[in-house]
């Protein structure tokens, strides 16, 4: 298998989604903290890229495996294994490899840092795990957008933030009694600070969901859309942004984000011409990618607005 085919596999593109938390968490921590331990840095990225890589390689082969519908574009172009007609063994081999090199890198990074980054790693890797795969996956159910934008959104975050500063918790032996110490409001605040990336990765998964709604019936994917219909989707559609950039706002407002981060609202005036353009029309090949835009326009202007916070 060539680098081409793999990076095709493992949908590399859509990483964007998984080092977006990361990024800006390095920076919120950057912004309101001090010290900062780039070895630990590097770490948590490498395992986080192999953990999406592997979990993205194991739900284009649950596809591949399941799939009641052989022709259409999601299935024909959109699935690596389909498309470069792969040996499944092989693809077998490289989701194991990808997951065996996230937990050792996840081991390495809890001997440098504490065991809630082992306890947060192993709820993160479980979610993944079920997102694609067991008897009802994850992501066949209307639970989709809830569990990949609250792990991706808000533990990505939380753990870059954690492993720079290991005393948002602790937990530790007290007089027999197993103990947790929780600096809930620094939790709060980074979770408020989290919200937009968190309600953006909910709308990418939410927007493939709703281009898949057709084939999503036939393949027995009981997603989110099929629940509540394609009409009300979209106007949760809509509203997700909407509901990011009041978090934004909240967040100037009570000092977790600069001043100079209400730049991110002149976002608005383009997103919107993005909901309206993808209302007009849900096409996995034309329009879905105007969510992953939406995510990125947004979140990539707050975080060149903490840049600017931070050099200021």
């Amino acid at each position: 298998m060539n680098l081409k085919v793999f990076l095709k596999l493992v949908e590399i593109r859509t990483k964007i989604a998984s080092f977006t938390p990361f990024l800006l968490g390095n920076l919120y921590f950057i912004y309101n903290y001090k010290g900062f331990n780039i070895f630990n840095c590097l770490l948590l990225l490498l395992s986080l890229l192999c953990v999406d890589m592997g979990t993205t390689a194991l739900n284009n082969y649950q596809d591949f495996l399941k799939a009641e519908k052989k022709e259409g574009y999601n299935y024909e172009q959109h699935n690596a294994i389909v498309n470069y007609n792969l040996n499944k063994r092989t693809v077998k081999k490289i989701i194991i490899i990808l997951f065996l090199l996230a937990i050792v890198i996840g081991l390495l990074l809890y001997l440098h840092s504490d065991v809630i980054v082992l306890l947060v790693g192993l709820i993160s890797f479980a979610i993944g795990i079920l997102y694609t795969s067991g008897p009802v996956p994850i992501s066949r159910t209307p639970l989709g957008e809830l569990f990949s934008g609250l792990t991706m959104g808000f533990l990505i975050t939380f753990l870059t933030v954690y492993i720079q500063n290991l005393n948002l918790v602790n937990l530790f032996f007290s007089l027999g009694l197993l103990k947790i110490e929780i600096q809930f409001l620094e939790i709060i605040k980074l979770f408020i600070f989290s919200l937009p990336l968190v309600l953006g990765i909910a709308n990418i998964m939410l927007a493939n969901n709703i281009c898949d709604f057709s084939d999503d019936l036939v393949n027995k994917r009981y997603t989110l859309p099929i629940y509540i219909s394609k009409k009300k989707s979209l106007q949760l559609f809509s509203y997700l942004y909407y509901l990011s950039y009041l978090s934004l706002v909240l967040a100037v407002v009570i000092n977790i984000l600069p001043l100079i981060s209400l730049l991110s609202l002149l976002t608005f005036f383009i997103i919107k011409k993005n909901i309206n353009k993808f209302k007009s029309k849900q096409s996995k090949k034309e329009t879905f990618i105007l969510a992953v835009k939406n995510f990125v326009i947004l979140n990539y202007t707050t975080a060149l607005t903490l840049i600017l916070a931070i050099l200021i």
